[in-house]
Parts: C-alpha cells; sequence; structure tokens
C-alpha cells in the first residue's frame, strides 16, 4: 500500500527543494509524477520556488475548497490519455495552506488508489499555532520526516518569526505570504522567546 508523508521543518530548511529533488528523482527513472499547492500561495504563482534558484511550474493549483480527490483523479485522467501510462507519485507544495478535509482526500489517493502522496510544509505559524493542514498531516500522515535548519545563533530552528523591515512582529493574521514588506526568519526556542520578550500564544 502506497502511503501519505508529511515532510515538514521551518522556512529555509530545503523543503521544496527536496520537491524538486524527488520529482527529478521520479522522472529520472521514467514515472510520471504530478506537482500541485494550494491557490492561496500567490509568491510565486504557479510555480514551485526554491530558494537555491532552482523553480517549476506547478500541474495545477487546489482553491481553498476544491476536492482534493475529484482534482487529482481530473489530473490523473488528462496524464492517461495524454501518455497512456499512470502517476506514480503526487508531490504538494505549501502543504500547511490545505484544508483539514483536503488532507483527508490525500490520505484516500495513497490508500485507494495506492499511488504515494507527499506533502512539504511547516508545522506552525509565526504565532507558534498549527496551521489547519499541518495539524491533520500530523494526525494521519503514515510517515513523518522533519527537514532541519540552524537558527541565527547555530540552534536547530523550530518556529518561523514574521518580520517587517527590522521589527519581529507576533500579532496578525495567520496567512501573510512573503512579500515585499513582509519577511520570515527561522528562529530556535531561545531566540524566539527572546524577540517574543518570552511570550508564546496559544
Amino acid at each position: 500500500m502506497a502511503k501519505l508523508y508529511f515532510r515538514y521543518g521551518a522556512m529555509n530548511s530545503g523543503k521544496s527543494t527536496s520537491l524538486l529533488q524527488a520529482a527529478h528523482n521520479y522522472e529520472e527513472r521514467g514515472h510520471v509524477v504530478l506537482l500541485a499547492k494550494p491557490g492561496v500561495d500567490s509568491k510565486a504563482g504557479a510555480a514551485i520556488l526554491s530558494r537555491l534558484g532552482v523553480d517549476r511550474e506547478v500541474d495545477y493549483l487546489l482553491a481553498a475548497d476544491e476536492d482534493a480527490y475529484a482534482a487529482f483523479q481530473h489530473h490523473r485522467e488528462k496524464v492517461q490519455t495524454g501518455t497512456g501510462r499512470d502517476v506514480s507519485c503526487l508531490l504538494i507544495d505549501e502543504s500547511q495552506f490545505l484544508s483539514e478535509s483536503q488532507v483527508n482526500d490525500l490520505l484516500r489517493i495513497a490508500v485507494l488508489d495506492d499511488i504515494p502522496v507527499i506533502c512539504y510544509g511547516i508545522r506552525t505559524d509565526f504565532q507558534t499555532a498549527a496551521f489547519p493542514g499541518s495539524r491533520r498531516l500530523l494526525e494521519i500522515a503514515h510517515s513523518l520526516e522533519e527537514l532541519k535548519t540552524i537558527c541565527r545563533c547555530g540552534r536547530k530552528a523550530v518556529f518561523n518569526a514574521r518580520r517587517i523591515d527590522d521589527t519581529f512582529i507576533f500579532a496578525g493574521a495567520q496567512v501573510a505570504i512573503d512579500g515585499v514588506e513582509v519577511t520570515y526568519e527561522s528562529l530556535c526556542a531561545t531566540c524566539y522567546l527572546r524577540e517574543s520578550g518570552g511570550h508564546l500564544n496559544s
């Protein structure tokens, strides 16, 4: 039986790079893969953009209320019609932005259709609260793998801190995609607590 995988890490831990490498590995061996991401992730349009400069267009975007199982079947059928072959793997970037029901759909793809689904994303927002998609993946994924990165102090980074210019921000909407003003920095627990004045929101 195929599995649902969740590969997670703080910002700058190489998630998108790892996804693109996985796609390359499948295709190098003659397999067909589909790449998707939630449409709310608008920072790179319809592309997956690695911070190393490698990018690739996704095969489809998932709208916030879209049935992820039906969307996959639609694009799977296009692959089968166009190539005469089936999809070997579904790769999802920015999976924290999925809804809980969409994550349930991904489990159905893995179990009912026997096609591996590999999701990449972050666990928590800048206030240390879990994203709905990440929470559901942590609950039901067959396999969990942490991709690690380091804080500016050299310790393991676990939190994603939001910045506007040189100021850290600890209040606001959960979703604010990278832009001109908003950036993020991966911090260890010690540095996060230092910047937040010792506070954790829950």
